[in-house]
C-alpha cells in the first residue's frame, strides 16, 4: 500500500508513536510517505496533490529513531504525487503543538483531509469525524457523566468562582484547547492569583475548570485504542501509566512524568466499554484515553501517543498491530468498494 502521514512538518517530526508506526509499514514493504499539514497543494484544475517525502528504497533503518535520521537528511526524496495515487492518508499531527505563528496549520490536516477522504482514499482517523471532534476537550464532554469528573467550559470568572466554591475550594483549571499540561494549574484555597489566572486563561479562550481528583497523584493511565478496543498483543494491553515527578500533579511526560506498567483493570474496562460504541459510531480509529482510577480525565483523538514509551515499560513494539490492521482494511476496501463509508471503515477490525 502506498501510505501517507500528515505531521505538522518533516523537520520537526521525532521518534515517537507515527514514526514507531511508519517504521514498521515501511518494514512490511509498503510505501511509506511523510508530510507536513503545509504540503497540500490543489490546483485550478481542482487536481489535489501532496509533497511527501520518503526514504530512499536502499535504505535500512533498524529502529524508528533511525528512520526519523534518514527522513531528515540529504538521502531523503521530496515529491509531488496525486492525493487520488494514495492508499491511506494517516492524519497524525498535533494543532495544539503548533509553534506561534502558524495558526493557519491547525485545521489544514483535517480541512484537506477531507477533501483527500473524497478522492476516495482511506483516511483515519475519518476526516469528518476529526472535524466534530477537532477540540477533543469538548469531544470528551458529550461522553457520559458517569465516567467523569465534574467540569465546566465557560468564560466568565463568576461561574468559574462559584464553581470552585462548589468543589470544596479545590479545582483544576486549563484550557479548551491545548495538550502536553501547558496552561493547566491546579487551584486550592490558599491560591492568591486565582482571578489574574482565570482572566489569563479566558483572554486566550474558553475555560475548563475540573473536578479535582486526589488520586491524580498516583498519576494517570494512557489507554490505547483501536476500533473501539484497547489494543492487545501477545495478551499484553496497550496501557501505561503516568507517573507526576515529585511536587508535579499534571502526569505529562512532557512535564517529566515517568512511566511505568500497568494492569488493564476493570474501571478501565468499564469505561472503555462505555466509550467504545461513540468512537465507533463516530469513525475514530486510534483513540487515546487518559484515567485516573475510574474517571475519564481526558481523550486524544488527533495524535494519541505512548506507543513509544511501550518498551521502557516492558511491553512489546505493538506497531505491526496498527499496521496490520489498516491493512485489513484495504482488504475490506477491495472487496466492497463504496458500500461500506469510509467512517465504517475507519473502526472495522
Amino acid at each position: 500500500m502506498k501510505i501517507c502521514f500528515v505531521v505538522n512538518s518533516v523537520e520537526s517530526e521525532k521518534s515517537g508513536t507515527t514514526a514507531f508506526i511508519m517504521h514498521e509499514a515501511r518494514k512490511r514493504k509498503h510505501q511509506v510517505y511523510v508530510m507536513g499539514v503545509g504540503d497540500f497543494s490543489f490546483t485550478n484544475e481542482q487536481e489535489l496533490s501532496v509533497i511527501a517525502t520518503s526514504l530512499p528504497k536502499n535504505a535500512d533503518p533498524q529502529t524508528a529513531r533511525e528512520f526519523i535520521e534518514i527522513l531528515h537528511s540529504e538521502k531523503a526524496k521530496r515529491e509531488k504525487i496525486a492525493a487520488k495515487d494514495l492508499d491511506v492518508l494517516f492524519i497524525r499531527n498535533n494543532p495544539t503543538e503548533e509553534e506561534s505563528g502558524r495558526a493557519w496549520a491547525e485545521h489544514s490536516g483535517v480541512a484537506f483531509g477531507r477533501m483527500v477522504q473524497q478522492e476516495g482514499v482511506l483516511v483515519l482517523n475519518d476526516a469528518y469525524a476529526l472535524s466534530n471532534a477537532f477540540i477533543d476537550k469538548l469531544y470528551f464532554e458529550e461522553l457520559p457523566s458517569s465516567i467523569k469528573p465534574a467540569s465546566l467550559i465557560t468564560r466568565n470568572k463568576e461561574d468559574v468562582l462559584k464553581f470552585f466554591d462548589d468543589h470544596k475550594k479545590k479545582m483544576v483549571l486549563k484550557p479548551l484547547e491545548g495538550s502536553g499540561g501547558r496552561g493547566v494549574y491546579l487551584i486550592d484555597k490558599n491560591e492568591k492569583n486565582l482571578n489574574q489566572i482565570i482572566e489569563n486563561l479566558a483572554a486566550q479562550g474558553y475555560i475548563i475548570a475540573q473536578e479535582f481528583l486526589p488520586a491524580v497523584k498516583e498519576g494517570d493511565v494512557r489507554v490505547l485504542l483501536m476500533n473501539g478496543r484497547v489494543m492487545e498483543k501477545d495478551g499484553k494491553f496497550g496501557i501505561i501509566r503516568r507517573v507526576s515527578s515529585e511536587g508535579e500533579f499534571r502526569s505529562n511526560i512532557s512535564q517529566g512524568a515517568t512511566t511505568e506498567f500497568s494492569e488493564y483493570t476493570d474501571s478501565m474496562r468499564k469505561i472503555v466499554d462505555i466509550v467504545a460504541p461513540k468512537l465507533i459510531r463516530d469513525g475514530l480509529f486510534f483513540v487515546g484515553l487518559d484515567i485516573v482510577k475510574d474517571k475519564l480525565i481526558e481523550i486524544n483523538v488527533l495524535s494519541p501517543g505512548g506507543m513509544d514509551s511501550f518498551p521502557v515499560v516492558g511491553l512489546a513494539d505493538f506497531s505491526d498491530v496498527v499496521v496490520k490492521a489498516i491493512e485489513r482494511k484495504l482488504q475490506y476496501k477491495k472487496h466492497y468498494g463504496n458500500k461500506i463509508s469510509n467512517r465504517e471503515l475507519a473502526t472495522m477490525d
